[in-house]
């Protein structure tokens, strides 16, 4: 294979591109296609203070880096969130690559300063794990955005990603959903901007370039996204996609053009009040976030079941006793 480009020897072939790329020329499309996002949605600018949420995955540490490389000012947050050695090797992979950039990575603890973990406290507050999941990072992004005064938040969604969200928005009907699928978020109401630039590359390009870069990332899916149904309509657009590339482009970035606006709703942001816990923008008295809190830090009552009768007692034990000593109960 010969790279369409420069004709010297290709690493990667893009077949809705019905090309061939060279290492280098390779890295200059995903930094042109992530500019290219960047500009037509107008996510944000080059004085802009951005803040990447951070993974230690493939597609937050390449966007990280190829902000980086294009010159914005972009600093890394992660969260550790307790679920066992996953997390605890996510975040090292984000330490070792900001330590490697020189650049800035801020962290917050989820069981030190919020006294829980995702798998025990989705199960106290009755959340799936996923659930539970995307509102902590949901808060805890907005947080660290508001409270580090950056102008928007970064996350690495990529176009596969927003392609099987959209397929199941559709394939449900969620039109409520439909309306706020953006690549960009608008500030609002206390909310920081919310951008998505990697929306014209899919995760086979952001694994391979991580790999020209020599950036290590962590390859396990996250041991708690078993059955996901995010992950079952990426299998389903992926054979839709070997049979026809470019399907899944079309049918996002159509979407995008010719049917978003029809699903857009009036802003609702005047009916939000503050948590008078944390502050943060919410329609209740207390945030979901802080309620999830309470929940999962709260002790749970043990229910032993109701008391058997002294007969029925008894009874179960003269039976225990019969099938222990090799008689008919």
């Amino acid at each position: 294979m010969k790279c369409t480009v420069c004709r010297e020897p290709a690493v990667i072939d893009i077949r809705r591109h019905n090309a061939y790329f060279c290492p280098d020329h390779f890295l200059r499309l995903c930094r042109d296609q992530t500019a290219k996002a960047i500009k037509d949605h107008q996510m944000f600018g080059p004085d802009d203070r951005v803040l990447v949420a951070v993974s230690g995955g493939k597609d937050s540490l390449a966007v990280w880096d190829i902000l980086l490389e294009l010159g914005y000012r972009a600093d890394g947050f992660v969260i550790g969130l307790g679920i066992g050695d996953y997390s605890a090797a996510s975040t090292q992979h984000a330490r070792d690559y900001a330590t490697g950039r020189g650049a800035t990575l801020l962290e917050v603890n989820l069981p030190d300063e919020y006294g829980y973990d995702i798998p025990s406290g989705s199960k106290a507050a009755r959340r799936t794990p996923c659930s539970a999941c995307g509102l902590t990072k949901r808060h805890l992004f907005d947080k660290a955005a508001v409270d580090g005064g950056y102008d928007v938040v970064v996350t690495g969604h990529n176009l596969d990603d927003e392609a099987a969200v959209l397929f199941g928005n559709v394939l449900h009907w969620h039109t409520e959903y439909l309306g706020r699928q953006s690549p960009v978020l608008p500030a609002r109401a206390g909310f920081p901007r919310k951008a998505k630039p990697l929306i014209r590359l899919g995760e086979r390009e952001m694994a391979a370039y991580c790999v020209l870069k020599g950036i290590d990332y962590i390859v396990e899916e996250c041991p708690m996204a078993a059955g996901n149904r995010h992950l079952q309509y990426k299998e389903s657009l992926n054979s839709v996609e070997a049979r026809s590339p470019g399907a899944k482009f079309d049918f996002y970035h159509r979407f995008l053009t010719a049917a978003a606006p029809a699903f857009r709703i009036a802003d609702e942001d005047d009916t939000l009040s503050r948590c008078e816990r944390c502050g943060a923008p919410c329609s209740a008295e207390v945030c979901a976030f802080c309620r999830l809190v309470e929940r999962a830090t709260t002790p749970q009552p043990v229910h032993l079941g109701p008391r058997r009768r002294r007969g029925a007692a008894n009874t179960a034990t003269t039976t225990d006793r019969s099938t222990a000593e090799g008689h008919a109960p």
